[in-house]
């Protein structure tokens, strides 16, 4: 039986659990492509490959396991452990990821970020503000948010929910964002703003479908496995 590792995992259920104890940050950019990837993209691909939709050490990935690779910084240090693994293919969203993956040996695919347009559409509003900032402010990201983003930019609430994510988005003409919140803005059509140095060009954000990102997967996948 093909092996899909997803975000029902009981694993991945026990980490949001320890690491997210309130809930806040739980369902990031990375949780809601793995239920895209899930519903939109794996049922569109023939391959007798595991998935591995998340990436992470304690899910137990397989051998020849089609695994996404969601973290874009350190990568060395995140991802080691899939070296115990066999004949595994890495697919990178961000082209530094991929040239990364491709440094160090492994059978690598880019495969650019994508959503699920339909589902962000019906959020579409008249544009009435100005510029808004999407995204979580992780650490790491503190010191571009404050040298990059505008102090008069509205921030949406910490906690706020994907649905409510969308709506507060929705109405500004302007959207400081980076990956899949970039994409996402920009479908409901907002300029894309810089808020992170690792990602100066802002036109690497372009709007793709999931069912069409599993059209690229699948010609690659072809290329590989025949």
């Amino acid at each position: 039986m093909q092996k899909i590792i997803t975000t029902d995992d009981p694993n991945y259920k026990a980490y949001r659990k320890i690491f997210f104890p309130n809930g806040k940050g739980s369902k990031n950019g990375a949780y809601f492509y793995s239920k895209e990837i899930e519903k939109n993209i794996i049922p569109n691909v023939k391959t007798d490959r595991p998935w591995d939709t998340l990436g992470m050490k304690a899910l137990r990935s397989e051998d020849r396991a089609i695994v996404f690779i969601h973290h874009n910084k350190e990568w060395d240090k995140v991802y080691s452990w899939l070296d115990k693994h066999k004949d595994l293919i890495y697919v990178c969203s961000v082209p530094q990821t991929y040239e990364w993956a491709k440094s160090i040996g492994k059978t690598a695919i880019y495969l650019p970020l994508s959503i699920d347009v339909d589902y962000v559409k019906q959020f579409e509003t008249e544009k009435t503000k100005e510029a808004c900032y999407a995204g979580n402010k992780w650490g790491f990201k503190k010191k571009d948010l404050a040298e990059m983003v505008p102090s008069n930019v509205d921030f949406p609430d910490e906690n706020i929910d994907r649905e409510e994510l969308l709506k507060f988005i929705a109405p500004y003409r302007e959207c400081y964002a980076v990956g899949r919140c970039a994409l996402e803005a920009r479908a409901l059509g907002c300029e894309i703003k810089v808020c992170d140095s690792r990602y100066p060009d802002p036109a690497i954000w372009q709007v793709l479908d999931n069912k069409d990102a599993a059209k690229i997967l699948q010609e690659e996948l072809d290329k590989i496995d025949g």
